[in-house]
């Protein structure tokens, strides 16, 4: 089940402006968002939470 809440760190996301999913590793001054893929090594960011898509919360 999707959430509607802001993603944070450790959360698994779908970025619609990359197209595709990701956990984000950091929250930069609220304003910037480090995102890495589910799977293997990269990194991009994001400075749009709002077209972050909360897939799956992190576990607390």
């Amino acid at each position: 089940m999707i959430e509607k809440r802001s993603p944070w760190v450790g959360d698994l996301i779908h970025d619609e402006d990359a197209d595709r999913r990701g956990i984000v590793t950091d929250v930069r001054g609220g304003t910037l968002w480090v995102l890495r893929p589910e799977h293997g090594v990269d990194q991009w960011t994001s400075e749009s939470p709002e077209r972050l898509t909360l897939l799956e919360a992190r576990q607390s």
